[in-house]
């Protein structure tokens, strides 16, 4: 660990990075299973998904899929390879005809494309229709696009963005699925590797649980609202409207933006947030672009084909991979792949601060127990008791997410020497996490293994701090060493 320790300060960053946007002689790749590691499409039984949704558990279900009661999605995990899932679970009242379900699933289930969320199983056993599909740990373009926190989803990713989707959208058209219901925002989800991809529960007809569009008649598309039928140009149609979310970071109605556009006050549609970061002419020709995906007769539309001509020479940044135009830390491997991590563990390979937040908070001090504090008597009555008073107005602004707060305090029972603690300089570690010191970060997990130096936590805190600064390799090392201490600690805990 030592020797792993004292090299980090001289690692680098690589600038041979492998593109990862297909152009046009690589785009019927994009459509195959070649590498993609996928399972063939099964069904599961119900008891399988029980156990990998933990009984189907509250704290399970995730809204990153877009999807809205009464159907709800699930975060799962499957027991025997630990392929990571998520399961959507219908309605009692969608889909009565099991026989229908189970083609329509299956029909779905033959597509295999690195643009898709994948479809791969699918569960019918009485009242219960479960569709299973891979689990996508980065949220939505909704979110990313809508309700950013650190920074607005950058020109170039918003790019990447309507051409991967192009792209989804034109391999199903190949392959006779050229139907998708309700496209939006919360459709486009981004993988482990920060690619976006579109969710396959779309391209399930419509069944009776809901309707193909959503209720907000603004951005239906005519014939819909005409026919109540969803044709392809329909698709081209919410394709459009997405292109309009792109540009603005907002969810203007179609109406409204092709007035803008007619009026040439075009830069009344950039969102404010890029301030200038993206080039006029790439803006003005996605404007041309969604302008033609939302012509009011359907046959004046684009199809996918045409759209992924179109987009692909605006594509900037082509080298750089798309967890770094997301501003997300790069994952490890899938946990198929290897043995299953713990909560904190997988929490902090995804540097999924919150969660790492509500662990440490639960976990408490629990792990300090054996760690030496040798005080005479006489220290113990002159000054522990304001060294324990430092520490508890930390624990009190840790645990309301007064970062810079608990910084201050937990640095002041650190300070004073008294008292040693591996978790005050784990939580440390994690409050600079939150404010993005990343340095003071590591320095602290690395101290908090110094005292403590088989604490996995400790370990994975590291981790954490190394996949957040881009030192990708280093993080994996210490994040498996942290596992195989833990697994060794099982037993007699």
């Amino acid at each position: 660990m030592g020797a792993r320790c004292s090299k980090l300060g001289f690692c680098w960053w690589s600038s041979n990075f492998k593109s990862n946007v297909p152009y046009s002689s690589d785009l019927e790749k994009c459509g195959e299973n070649d590498g993609m590691k996928l399972p063939a499409f099964r069904e599961y039984s119900l008891d399988e998904l029980k156990v990998a949704t933990s009984g189907f558990a509250v704290e399970n279900i995730v809204s990153e899929h877009g999807e809205k009661a009464p159907n709800v999605v699930y975060k799962g995990q499957l027991e025997y390879d630990n392929r990571w899932i998520a399961v959507k679970r219908f309605h009692k009242s969608a889909w009565p005809d099991s026989r229908q379900f189970l083609d329509e699933a299956k029909a779905v289930g033959q597509l295999r494309s690195e643009r898709l969320a994948n479809l791969i199983g699918c569960c019918c056993e009485g009242n219960e229709r479960l569709l299973v599909a891979e689990f996508m740990p980065h949220e939505t373009l909704s979110k990313h696009l809508f309700h950013w926190e650190n920074q607005p989803l950058k020109w170039s990713m918003r790019l990447r963005v309507a051409f991967y989707l192009a792209q989804a959208l034109d391999y199903c058209s190949s392959k006779g699925r050229a139907l998708y219901h309700d496209l939006n925002a919360y459709r486009i989800l981004f993988d482990q590797d920060g690619n976006p991809r579109l969710s396959c529960f779309g391209m399930m007809k419509n069944s009776r649980d809901g309707k193909s569009y959503s209720t907000n008649l603004a951005f239906t598309p005519p014939e819909y609202l005409r026919t109540g039928r969803v044709i392809p140009e329909s698709v081209v149609y919410s394709f459009g409207t997405l292109l309009l979310d792109l540009l603005s970071g907002k969810h203007i109605p179609p109406s409204h933006a092709l007035d803008l556009i007619r009026g040439k006050n075009v830069q009344m549609l950039m969102d404010s947030g890029l301030e200038g970061h993206f080039s006029n002419d790439d803006g003005m020709e996605l404007v041309r672009i969604a302008s033609r995906c939302l012509q009011y007769e359907p046959r004046e539309r684009p199809n996918a084909k045409s759209l992924v001509t179109s987009l692909a020479p605006l594509q900037k940044e082509i080298e750089v991979p798309s967890y770094v135009l997301l501003g997300i830390a790069h994952e490890i491997a899938s946990p198929a792949q290897g043995s299953k991590l713990s909560p904190l563990a997988e929490a902090c390979s995804r540097v999924d601060l919150t969660a790492i937040h509500e662990i440490l908070e639960k976990v408490g001090y629990k792990d300090d127990e054996g760690v030496a504090n040798e005080l005479s008597f006489q220290m113990w009555t002159s000054q522990i008791q304001e060294t324990l008073n430092c520490r508890k107005r930390g624990d009190s602004a840790f645990r309301s997410k007064d970062f810079t707060t608990a910084i201050n305090c937990y640095s002041e029972f650190i300070e004073d020497g008294t008292m040693v603690s591996p978790t005050v300089f784990a939580r440390r570690s994690l409050c600079y996490l939150m404010i993005n010191k990343l340095q003071e970060a590591l320095a602290d997990a690395m101290q908090s293994q110094v005292v403590s130096p088989d604490w996995p936590t400790a370990f994975y805190l590291q981790a954490a701090a190394l996949f957040s600064l881009g030192m990708d390799n280093d993080a994996r090392e210490i994040l498996k060493d942290g596992s195989s201490i833990e697994a060794t600690r099982r037993p007699s805990t």
